[in-house]
């Protein structure tokens, strides 16, 4: 029976991760001929399509997912076998795929991860909290620091927090020197929100429709820090998890009467990465955290 190479698992999963077979190559340090040939050699032991490509990019057939899903356990094992095979004395280099869906803590948890091992090389995105857990599915990321996120046998949550939802406005908004708002107050305002997907934009709908209520106009924005500058810029006000940004004397925070509950803020690995020294490193550094400060 035909198997596939290593080789060629590594690189099919690299190509998925990365989004392109150039950017593969690169993290790989290979040939790009080289990545395409493996890709293709396994294309062909499988006898069919794994990647179709268009305009917007790459999508993974259904094929695709399932090998991609078989892969990525592959390189899992192999980053694993490799790292116990080099020790745990040092970390002195590897690198950590982060990925969340608001920057605080994730920031400050990166920052005091790099104070420690500053060799390491992380690679932190934002995402709206669909597309984070999608990739956690996908096993697209090692560690995913998200709020509420849902439960999973692939996946191990540790909670670091509770948060509740604010209006952010800038500090000469009318509406800045009060100590707490209604959503009936937002009625005349231009509301930003993040887009479709996002758990903001789901909890803000749902506690609107609660008190039949609406907004006079709705901007969406992608992350906090585009919706942050443009509250900051005076295109609206928004809605977000407090603590979301660090503290600025041209943003103020006020709590929202409706809107008392507080949501889970959450560390999340995926099983079969949680034992990389990396991440049990980075698992450190948030138990140490959490027991230092209020997260």
């Amino acid at each position: 029976m035909l198997r596939p190479n290593p080789y060629q698992l590594t690189a099919f999963s690299h190509v998925v991760r990365e989004g392109s077979v150039t950017d593969a190559a690169r993290k790989l340090g290979v040939s790009q001929s080289a990545v395409t040939q493996h890709l293709q050699k396994l294309e062909a032991l499988v006898g069919g399509k794994l990647i179709t490509r268009n305009r917007d990019g790459q999508t993974l057939t259904r094929t695709g997912q399932e090998i991609f899903e078989l892969a990525e356990r592959h390189v899992s094992l192999e980053r694993l076998i490799a790292e116990r095979l080099a020790g745990y004395a040092t970390l002195d280099s590897g690198h950590l795929t982060i990925i969340a869906n608001a920057p605080v803590p994730a920031l400050s948890l990166i920052a005091r991860f790099n104070k420690q091992w500053p060799n390491v090389q992380i690679d932190f995105t934002l995402y709206d909290w669909t597309t984070a857990i999608e990739m956690l599915r996908n096993h697209q990321a090692d560690i995913a620091l998200i709020f509420e996120p849902t439960h999973s046998t692939e996946w191990t949550i540790y909670q670091i927090g509770r948060k509740r939802y604010v209006l952010y406005v800038p500090a000469d908004h009318p509406l800045a020197t009060r100590n707490t708002v209604s959503l009936a107050d937002l009625r005349d305002q231009t509301l930003l929100l993040p887009e479709q997907g996002s758990l903001t934009q789901r909890v803000v709908a749902k506690a609107l429709s609660k008190y039949n209520l609406d907004v006079r106009r709705k901007i969406k924005t992608t992350t906090f820090p585009v919706m942050k500058e443009a509250i900051l810029q005076g295109a609206g006000v928004g809605l977000f998890l407090e603590d979301s940004t660090a503290e600025t004397h041209a943003l103020v925070s006020i709590p929202i009467d409706e809107m008392p509950e507080t949501y889970r803020n959450c560390v999340v690995v995926p099983n079969d990465k949680h034992d990389f020294r990396l991440v049990q490193s980075f698992l450190s550094v948030v138990e140490t955290r959490l027991h230092t400060d209020d997260l």
